[in-house]
């Protein structure tokens, strides 16, 4: 019998049975070919299907031609998108999960150019000056808003066509619908805007041309955010009162409730809410809009385990559960969780990096802890190894791990060495700063994976040849890491000059007034700023970047950077680290070489990247070993790097 009894229930919506009541939100996965979906897509969702969760709500597809977001988008209204839609459907129902497909029109939130790099013209209800992306929007004319309403529906109709069990109208996240209700953006006096029942006739309307063209039995559905957290966003009594206009008619199955709007850094965290938000912290805003409506509620917002989605439905705060990024981590959540397995889920640890990240950076979406995602058919089916080999893993961090349980899981008789006395490299370091502690949960699923495919694990001990060759090694697999750089600074030996892994490490002392001299822009210079500046320290971050944070995910490094300002630390971009003495550090801008001095400097904390361990992988090859080198061993990157190139050493040994 299952631990989550409410969670593995059938849930009826519209008339539809589905298995359970847990469901993927609609999230742009950028896995698509000249904007039509594609068999990546099919087997990306496919994965999830197989995995045993009930709902498939694919991504946010395009209505009208106007209702162009970025290049990525996939135009469901073009004929040509059909075979792609039916292939998506078929996989998802011979798995036996429900599909949803979401009808979109960003209006206003216009992200990207066409594929020449023009800007597109930005439509919306009223003229707005967008504040994220920098778009100036034209009014959309009456005939253009009919075309965009029949838009909703012809694409609805190509959906069920492909086979689709329902629709959802995306009007959450300040999307166009959205647009149209709130007064603070809809300044029109005409029949779409000004009192309330006029602001709510676009969303109506299309809700009502939908009941009336769409084959009984079909779904149809809202997604919309109960509070955009924006200062001229959707607010809930604007909110509820339009959904309680949809359920006065009828119009809608289900009201699947978030928060945020993409149309601001405040607002748009909330779109994927990175670690540094409470898991499940959603269950207030189901709760509210469960209390006033009889509509059938679904809830997503950083339900990342089955107990917390099994709480919140046992509370009444909503009657299916969002699991998005927790089924990119790990397709197979729901049947773990389903046959008592809840110690094999590899939970999400809401990084940011892989998932949204892929999107913010315009490449298909993926995972850092499961980097078979999005590449299903390259990586989905583990083959076992034509002959079992004895292979040496060099390292227990990521990388090492990652590589050493794809070959055990293969056939490979596995021994991991890890010199320090416990598994993790560098995910040790990164889950002591602020609001990094999920982090290492990285570590716990790896390991996880390790014990489920019969790696042995040696700790405190450092990979050698002779070790190598004592044991009969076939093969070895080097993920020794990288140790921090400390570049040559003048006047080092005047300064107090110390790296980042000392400082969050504790052992140093870096007094009252601190320079952070970051090169990189990710998580270690900001995120030591911010834990020196809340132990009460003066702290200047002094990036080399145009900005700090640059190389984190956008929703990521907003809401770091806010904080930081919050704190008081001073944030200086371009500057260059030149050198330091007693109490300057001195800065060149790097675009003009001019000096910036920061003065009254006790100490300065170096977060200037690394360099490569690679000495073993060299002495492996001297000595007619083979082996393959990967992570921060290979060339100092991120996690998601060094879990990749072990998935790729374990499928090659």
């Amino acid at each position: 019998m299952t631990s989550f009894p409410r969670l593995f229930s059938p849930q009826i919506i519209g008339g539809l049975e589905i298995r359970n009541r847990i469901f993927s939100t609609g999230h742009q996965t950028l896995i698509q070919t000249g904007g039509l979906p594609d068999e990546r897509l099919a087997a990306y969702h496919e994965a999830r299907a197989r995995g045993g969760i009930g709902l498939i709500i694919t991504e946010a597809m395009c209505v009208h031609e106007s209702a162009y977001f970025n290049e990525a988008m996939i135009f469901a209204y073009r004929d040509e998108a059909q075979p792609g839609l039916r292939r998506i459907t078929q996989a998802v129902h011979r798995h036996g999960a429900r599909v949803f497909g979401q009808l979109f029109h960003p209006g206003a939130e216009v992200l990207g150019s066409d594929p020449y790099g023009t800007r597109t013209i930005t439509w919306a209800p009223s003229p707005l000056n967008h504040e994220r992306y920098y778009g100036t929007t034209r009014e959309l004319p009456d005939a253009m808003i009919a075309d965009i309403i029949e838009g909703y529906a012809l694409t609805a109709e190509r959906m069920v066509e492909a086979g689709y069990d329902g629709v959802e109208i995306v009007a959450s996240h300040g999307y166009l619908p959205a647009q149209f209700l709130s007064p603070m953006v809809n300044h029109r006096s005409d029949r779409w805007g000004g009192s309330r029942e006029n602001r709510q006739r676009f969303l109506l309307e299309i809700a009502r041309l939908l009941r009336a063209r769409l084959p009984g039995g079909t779904v149809v559905s809202l997604r919309l955010s109960l509070d955009e957290k924006d200062h001229i966003g959707l607010k809930p009594e604007e909110a509820l009162a339009s959904l309680a206009a949809l359920e006065a008619e009828g119009l809608v199955d289900y009201m699947n409730i978030a928060y945020g709007s993409s149309a601001s850094s405040g607002g748009a965290r909330h779109i994927a809410p990175p670690m540094m938000i409470e898991a499940g912290y959603m269950k207030e805003a189901g709760a509210t809009v469960k209390r006033a409506m009889t509509t059938p509620i679904l809830l997503a917002g950083r339900f990342n385990q089955p107990q917390l989605a099994e709480a919140a439905l046992v509370s009444g705060a909503a009657d299916m559960i969002g699991m998005t990024r927790a089924h990119i981590a790990d397709p197979e959540m729901s049947n773990k969780a389903r046959e008592g397995r809840n110690d094999d889920i590899r939970a999400c640890i809401a990084c940011n990096q892989a998932c949204i990240g892929h999107v913010s950076l315009g490449t298909p979406i993926s995972c850092i802890q499961h980097p078979e995602s999005g590449r299903e058919l390259a990586y989905g089916t583990r083959m076992p190894a034509p002959r079992p080999l004895r292979v040496i893993v060099a390292g227990g961090g990521p990388a090492g791990m990652k590589a050493a349980a794809v070959a055990a899981e293969r056939g490979h008789r596995v021994i991991l060495c890890e010199a320090a006395p416990r598994l993790g490299g560098q995910a040790l370091l990164a889950q002591q700063l602020p609001g990094r502690a999920e982090f290492g949960g990285i570590v716990t699923n790896l390991a996880r994976e390790m014990e489920l495919a019969g790696v042995e694990v040696r700790l405190s001990t450092e990979a050698t040849v002779a070790l190598a060759e004592a044991e009969g090694a076939d093969a070895a697999v080097v993920a020794t890491g990288a140790l921090p750089h400390v570049p040559a600074i003048e006047g080092a030996a005047e300064g107090h000059v110390v790296n980042a892994w000392q400082v969050i490490n504790r052992e140093v002392n870096c007094g009252g007034s601190v320079v952070v001299a970051d090169w990189r822009g990710d998580w270690s210079g900001v995120g030591i700023a911010q834990m020196l500046a809340l132990e009460g320290r003066r702290v200047r971050l002094m990036t080399s970047a145009h900005c700090a944070g640059v190389n984190l995910q956008p929703y990521v490094r907003d809401m770091i950077v806010g904080e930081l300002m919050r704190l008081g630390v001073t944030i200086t971009p371009y500057a260059r680290l030149a050198g330091v003495d007693a109490d300057t550090a001195y800065f060149e801008q790097t675009t003009t070489g001019e000096a910036i001095l920061a003065e009254g400097t006790e100490t300065v904390v170096l977060a200037q990247g690394h360099r490569s361990r690679d000495g073993l992988f060299h002495d492996l090859e001297a000595a007619g070993i083979a082996a393959h080198v990967i992570g921060d061993a290979l060339s100092p990157r991120t996690c998601e790097e060094a879990v990749l190139e072990g998935l790729k050493a374990g499928v090659a040994l």
